[in-house]
C-alpha cells in the first residue's frame, strides 16, 4: 500500500477583500434605519432647541436691537454684571424661589396621598380618578381666568369666608400685594396635582401586592404601609416628580402674566423671573441681550437646583 506524502504547504488564501458577513451588513442596515427614524426628532431639537440656546448665549454678550434695523454691539460680561446689580432681578428671584419652595413640596405630598387613596380599592375610584384629572385637560389661561373670578372681591371664595366669619370683609386676593402670589400658588397646586397623581398611580401598579399582604398579617395600619412600603418603593417616581416640579415652577410665566396684565404687580408681588425676561425682551427696546443674559442665568439656576435635588434624593434612597 502506497502512502500519500504529507504536504507542508499552507492553503492558498485569496488576495481579494473577503465579503462582509450577513450579520454585519444587517446590523449596519438596522443602524441606518434607526438614524433615519431619529432624523426628524434630531432636526426639531436642532432647530427649536440647540440653535436658539446657542443664539441666546451669543446675544447675552451683546447689546442688540432686533426691532427696526438689527445691530449688534459686543459688550462682554456687562449684561451679567448689570443683572447682579438690578434690584428687579433680585425681587423676581425672591418671588420665584418662594413660589418653588411652597408649591413643589405641597403638590408632591398631596399627589402621593391622593394616588395612594385612589389605589386603595375605595368605591367609585375610577370615577374619582377621571374627575380629579379634569383640571389637567384645561388650559392654564382658562384656569387662571376661573381663579381670578373665584378670588375676586365679590367672588365665591370671599363670599364663603365672610359668611362663615373667617374674614370681616372681602379681600381682593389677586390685587393685594400680600395675597397675589399666594393665589397663584393655590391655583397651580390645584392644577398640577392631578397630573403628578396620575404618575404616582402608574408607579403604584408596580409595587407587589404581597408586600401589603405581609404588612396586613403583621398588623400594620394604613400610615405604616404608606411610609414603610409605598414611599420607599416610589422613590424614583418622587425624584422625577420633584425635578419636573422644580423646572416647571421656576419657569412660571403665564399665570403671573395674566393676573398682573404683564406688569408683575401689584408692587412686583407677582414678578417672576420668566416674566421679567419677557419684559426686558419685548417691552423695552435695546435690552434683548440683557434678557438673554437673564435667560442664561435662569437656566444655570434651574440646572443647579435640579442637580442638588437629584443628589439629595439619591443619598436618601441609600438609607
Amino acid at each position: 500500500m502506497t502512502s500519500v506524502p504529507h504536504s507542508n504547504q499552507q492553503p492558498v488564501v485569496p488576495t481579494g477583500r473577503p465579503p462582509k458577513p450577513k450579520k454585519e451588513r444587517a446590523r449596519k442596515g438596522e443602524s441606518l434605519q434607526g438614524y433615519t427614524f431619529m432624523l426628524p426628532t434630531i432636526l426639531i431639537m436642532l432647530v427649536f432647541t440647540l440653535i436658539p440656546i446657542g443664539y441666546s448665549l451669543f446675544l447675552s454678550f451683546t447689546r442688540v436691537n432686533l426691532f427696526g434695523g438689527v445691530s449688534f454691539e459686543f459688550t462682554g460680561l456687562t449684561n451679567y454684571s448689570n443683572a447682579l446689580q438690578d434690584e428687579r432681578v433680585w425681587i423676581a428671584l425672591k418671588n420665584t424661589v418662594r413660589y418653588v419652595a411652597f408649591v413643589v413640596p405641597i403638590q408632591t405630598i398631596i399627589a402621593l396621598i391622593m394616588a395612594a387613596v385612589l389605589n386603595s380599592g375605595i368605591r367609585f375610584q375610577n370615577t374619582f380618578r377621571t374627575i380629579y384629572f379634569l383640571p389637567t385637560l384645561t388650559s392654564s389661561s382658562a384656569l387662571t381666568m376661573i381663579f381670578m373670578f373665584l378670588f375676586s372681591l365679590n367672588g365665591p371664595v370671599n363670599n364663603a369666608l365672610v359668611s362663615v366669619g373667617i374674614l370681616p370683609e372681602p379681600i381682593n386676593f389677586v390685587n393685594e400685594t400680600q395675597f397675589a402670589l399666594a393665589s397663584i400658588m393655590v391655583m397651580n397646586i390645584w392644577a398640577t396635582v392631578p397630573y403628578y397623581m396620575t404618575i404616582y398611580l402608574a408607579g403604584l401598579q408596580d409595587i407587589p401586592k404581597s408586600l401589603y399582604e405581609a404588612a396586613d398579617l403583621d398588623g400594620a395600619n394604613a400610615w405604616q404601609k404608606l411610609t414603610k412600603i409605598t414611599v420607599p418603593n416610589l422613590a424614583p417616581i418622587t425624584n422625577y416628580v420633584i425635578l419636573m416640579g422644580l423646572i416647571g415652577c421656576f419657569q412660571l410665566f403665564d399665570q403671573a402674566y395674566i393676573i398682573s396684565g404683564g406688569s408683575g404687580g401689584p408692587n412686583n408681588a407677582t414678578l417672576t423671573f420668566s416674566l421679567l425676561i419677557y419684559q426686558y425682551a419685548f417691552k423695552t427696546l435695546g435690552t434683548m441681550g440683557y434678557a438673554s443674559a437673564l435667560a442664561i442665568l435662569l437656566t444655570i439656576v434651574i440646572f443647579t437646583v435640579s442637580m442638588i435635588a437629584r443628589r439629595l434624593n439619591k443619598e436618601e434612597s441609600h438609607y
